[in-house]
């Protein structure tokens, strides 16, 4: 069996097939991304469809508190993408034990948040059966709490094979790939965020 160098494998074949292999990888990954964002946009273009056909919207008896405990759900997601970030970052420069717990807080800030929708759920004055809005709302929310819950669970698979030492500067795709789906799910929350209990207020 021929024994590849480290040299032959920087000049030849295997380098070059590890790195098709990274790129392949990362544009599945977005190519997933933006097949979700059409998937949002959706929901999105049927809520406002609906909020410029329904007068009051939202419908009395369904008005949301933006603050305290979405806001702080909020706080919670957007610094999970920073600690992401961060984890990213530390395997970019080598350093596992950085990364690996990175990781393990952002696991952490997602359930914890995870844990807050439903317990925002389980005091709600409607359900998804009360009507268009209340069919909308747990709709476009709770298909988001389902991709944080994806998010989570490619965390914990990132994060056990970080713990084995399977990730290195030069070969870290999956944790790059999640990074780019925890903030795509971070971003959506925002605009969730803005949408359900921000604009409302606006009225």
């Amino acid at each position: 069996m021929a024994v590849v160098t480290e040299q032959q494998g920087l000049r030849g074949h295997p380098h070059s097939q590890v790195r098709r292999t990274t790129d392949t990888a990362l544009l599945g990954m977005l190519l997933f991304i933006a097949s979700e964002v059409m998937f949002f946009a959706g929901l999105f273009a049927a809520y406002f469809t609906f909020a410029g056909q329904v007068k009051p919207w939202p419908p009395e008896g369904f008005e949301l508190e933006a603050v305290p405990l979405p806001l702080i759900l909020t706080i919670i997601l957007v610094t999970s993408s920073f600690t992401m970030q961060y984890a990213t970052m530390q395997i970019r420069r080598g350093n596992r034990t950085g990364m690996n717990r990175a990781l393990a807080v952002t696991l952490l800030l997602g359930a914890i948040f995870l844990a807050g929708q439903l317990y925002d759920y389980a005091n709600l004055p409607f359900g998804i059966n009360s009507g268009i809005y209340g069919s909308l709302f747990f709709t476009m929310t709770g298909f988001h709490g389902a991709h944080v819950f994806g998010g989570a669970i490619g965390l914990a698979v990132v994060l056990s094979r970080g713990a084995s030492g399977q990730f290195s500067a030069q070969h870290h795709t999956a944790v790059e790939a999640v990074h780019y789906y925890w903030h795509f799910v971070d971003i959506v929350w925002i605009f969730l965020f803005g949408t359900l209990y921000l604009l409302p207020l606006l009225k």
